[in-house]
């Protein structure tokens, strides 16, 4: 888990995704054919593997959830923007960080005490919030931070209950350190992985990756919403925590290809690894562009499910993301032995 650890604490809010993509391309030197980052901020590892068999794009975002300075108050508080979806309720008293120097803050808001009749029943709205970072006022907090900063959540890894895991940014950190991974195995199949920008604000990186990667497979990995929490029926879980990788079936920007998940359920059930099925269709993902790309893309997604994603904190389990690479693995080999959809 060194390689998610180091990814899920460093920060990387849509459209600054620079310090992500160079811890990856630093552990990938040994590991490919060749390396580049394409105008939008793409990375692009490739293995050529054999000419024989058909060229894989594999598919994981770089970019979390966060937050964009937009103004400081005279007071010194910070004044910000939401960069992907967040909903307002998780951020009043986050720890955050702000820009490159990392400026410890916490998300304010009017305290209940101070509240109107008929305030402490509603959502506090994230314009009426701001940031903390201390300062006796704008002269003092513009030394740190400015305006169009980005804001990440400051959360640390850690290890807790059952083979569980605790972090921020699991969507889709899980999915690049699965791709880091399978990466480093012995595979013959040409591999394109694909480490995107830009996903949590319109799937804009991965749009750009398959026109120019032109695969003939897409996979997407994924961290995707699990609600095996109390309060939510069975028949309302997307997915559950210890149940293996959930297979996506469809969702607002695309369907599985039927090939696809045929040879992902395939793989799993000839090799024993659990698996389930995303019984959830909202939201989208990567998946959605590739599969549109050029004249079209047979893609499928392979998720690992996490406890409240798009959140300062995020819970997911070992054993989901370990069986997810061993799926992973099984399939390339079946694409190997001639496997097409």
């Amino acid at each position: 888990m060194t390689a998610l650890r180091e990814l899920s604490e460093v920060p990387g809010v849509a459209g600054d995704e620079g310090k992500v993509r160079e811890i990856i391309r630093q552990q990938m030197q040994e590991h490919a054919d060749e390396i580049r980052v394409d105008a939008l901020g793409n990375l692009l590892v490739i293995r050529r593997g054999s000419p024989d068999l058909p060229r894989l794009m594999v598919a994981a975002h770089m970019d979390e959830v966060g937050l964009m300075v937009s103004h400081i108050d005279k007071s010194g508080c910070l004044r910000f923007k939401k960069v992907g979806g967040i909903d307002d309720r998780v951020l009043p008293s986050t720890a955050v960080r702000v820009g490159c120097k990392q400026v410890p803050g916490a998300i304010g808001s009017k305290p209940v005490h101070q509240q109107k009749p008929g305030e402490q029943n509603k959502v506090i709205e994230s314009d009426k919030m701001y940031i903390d970072i201390g300062a006796s006022g704008k002269e003092e907090a513009e030394r740190s931070v400015s305006p169009g900063d980005y804001v990440h959540f400051a959360t640390e890894f850690e290890e807790m209950g059952d083979g569980r895991l605790k972090g921020k940014a699991f969507d889709d950190r899980a999915g690049c350190a699965q791709l880091i991974e399978l990466l480093r195995s012995d595979v013959e199949v040409p591999l394109y992985a694909a480490f995107t920008v830009q996903e949590e604000v319109g799937l804009r990186g991965a749009q750009v990756a398959a026109w120019e990667i032109e695969p003939d497979l897409a996979l997407v990995l994924e961290g995707t919403t699990c609600a095996d929490v109390p309060e939510v029926e069975d028949h309302g879980q997307s997915t559950a925590l210890g149940e293996g990788p959930a297979l996506g079936l469809m969702d607002r920007t695309s369907f599985a290809h039927p090939g696809m998940l045929r040879g992902l359920i395939r793989a799993a059930e000839e090799n024993s690894i659990p698996y389930q099925f995303r019984r959830s269709t909202a939201g989208g993902n990567d998946a959605g562009p590739i599969s549109l790309s050029r004249g079209g893309v047979p893609a499928a997604t392979v998720s690992t499910p996490c406890r409240y994603i798009h959140s300062p904190v995020s819970v997911m389990k070992r054993s989901d993301f370990e069986n997810g690479l061993r799926l992973l693995s099984a399939f390339l080999q079946d694409i190997e032995r001639g496997f097409r959809p």
